[in-house]
């Protein structure tokens, strides 16, 4: 596998150069021949009109005679150059025509001409075409040349070398760039497979079991350091799963080992004799019995509450009525310990059901009362914000430790390690509470208060 993705990356990388510069080169090589058709067009047009204009000072106004021998040194010249000259004086008689003067060469230059052409621009159709230009010295007519060549236009075999060479260029280019993007290409997919496969490595060994591996060292780049935060998180967030599913089967076994000893300890002693059946031995078995079926009981709830499929009678709830409702139904709780129960805040409006979030602050404020100490303060403030209601309860209590925080809402979770129902329940209720929290789409945080007590913050939506 490792090879495999690091060639095809190399191969993904190494084609797109290559694409890139063949792409690039075609189009530079289409632009620089049409461009370059252009100028030979126009240099051919400049080179005629020059050889006329040359040619018209050369007939001598005054004696009213031509300078044959320049004429011939620039009609063999331009011949040459492929260009057939015929010139006539002002009545039409010809003074030098390149063809009488050498019929084989003009017939050799056209010929090389068009073969050279037809092989190099098949497609052109070009010919020999001639354009006549009046002499005009002085700005009197003395005569006309006829200038034949061939047109469009056409390229000498220089020219075509120079095009040759630019062609030869760009698959030169070409060939290096790709042979470059090769090299760096499997550099760089050596480089983006190396972590990527590691992790992909690490994702095994969790999906393994093993959960107390992480991915160590720094990555260059910003999606691979994601990539590697996010399994790291994953790592860590199954690691602490792990443990608290552990402590889940030891806490549930404990809850239940406890009043089964007892039961069965005291039937045993009941049957056997040595303990006289009482209504109060009979009455503490009940008890213990009752502490199973309450454990039961918040089992049960806590799975209707988590159950997908938990339907919420929602309606228009005022937060503010709610809360002074729940206060009040803790009125005799909070005067046995002479606690001072205060509520602040304004009228809240939330799309909520009425039920169960009673349950929700009646269970968060039967904590704050429990873990509250004689003489305490108890402080529940209202906020109604754009999108959201907010309710917190903050007590002087004893608090949860810092180090508690993160697991406070999870199953069976006490901060006290000793498990005594003295101090709190089963460890149920707080989940509970978080379960129909997030079931209205809201959300609840623990933290301590601004004493040494704690707060819940409670953030619900308000459609």
């Amino acid at each position: 596998m490792r090879g495999k993705f690091r060639t095809q990356l190399t191969f993904a990388l190494a084609l797109i150069v290559f694409v890139t510069v063949a792409l690039i080169s075609i189009l530079a090589n289409t632009f620089i021949n049409m461009e370059f058709e252009k100028y030979a067009k126009a240099q051919q047009q400049s080179h005629a009109n020059d050889i006329a204009t040359n040619l018209s000072r050369q007939y001598n106004s005054i004696t009213g005679k031509w300078n044959i021998e320049y004429i011939h040194g620039v009609g063999m010249s331009a011949l040459y150059d492929g260009y057939l000259i015929r010139l006539m004086d002002l009545p039409g008689n010809v003074v030098w025509d390149a063809e009488n003067h050498d019929m084989a060469t003009c017939t050799q230059v056209m010929m090389d001409i068009i073969s050279r052409m037809e092989k190099k621009r098949p497609g052109l159709s070009g010919g020999f075409v001639t354009q006549e230009y009046d002499l005009k010295p002085n700005g009197q007519k003395v005569g006309s040349v006829a200038i034949q060549y061939y047109g469009p236009y056409f390229l000498s075999e220089s020219d075509f070398h120079f095009l040759d060479s630019l062609n030869l260029i760009s698959v030169i280019v070409g060939s290096l760039a790709l042979l470059c993007s090769v090299v760096v290409g499997g550099l760089l997919a050596r480089r983006i497979s190396r972590p990527i496969i590691k992790t992909a490595h690490i994702a095994t060994q969790i999906a393994e079991g093993n959960y107390k591996i992480r991915f160590d060292g720094t990555i260059k780049s910003r999606e691979l350091d994601e990539l590697v935060a996010a399994v790291n998180h994953m790592a860590a967030s199954l690691d602490n799963q792990e443990g608290l599913r552990k402590r889940l089967t030891t806490d549930v076994a404990h809850e239940l080992r406890t009043p089964l000893t007892a039961v069965a300890s005291h039937l045993e002693a009941m049957i056997e004799g040595l303990w006289e059946i009482t209504p109060q031995r009979l009455q503490s078995c009940y008890e213990e019995i009752g502490r199973i079926s309450g454990l039961v009981a918040d089992l049960e709830q806590l799975a209707k509450v988590e159950n997908e499929n938990l339907r919420l009678k929602k309606s228009d709830v005022d937060l503010r009525t709610l809360i002074n409702t729940v206060v009040g139904n803790f009125e005799t709780e909070s005067a046995k310990k002479n606690l001072s129960v205060s509520v602040d805040g304004t009228e809240t409006h939330v799309n909520a059901d009425k039920d169960r979030l009673n349950q929700v602050f009646a269970n968060l404020l039967s904590n704050a009362i429990k873990y509250t100490p004689e003489n305490g303060k108890i402080h529940v403030s209202i906020r109604d914000m754009d999108k959201n209601g907010v309710v917190m309860i903050e007590d002087s209590g004893i608090g949860i430790p810092e180090k508690d925080l993160p697991f406070i809402f999870e199953r069976f979770y006490r901060a006290d390690k000793s498990r005594s129902r003295s101090t709190g329940g089963a460890g149920i209720g707080l989940t509970i509470v978080k379960s129909i929290v997030s079931a209205h789409g809201g959300t609840i945080m623990a933290g301590q208060g601004g004493g040494q007590g704690s707060r819940f913050t409670v953030t619900l939506p308000k459609s």
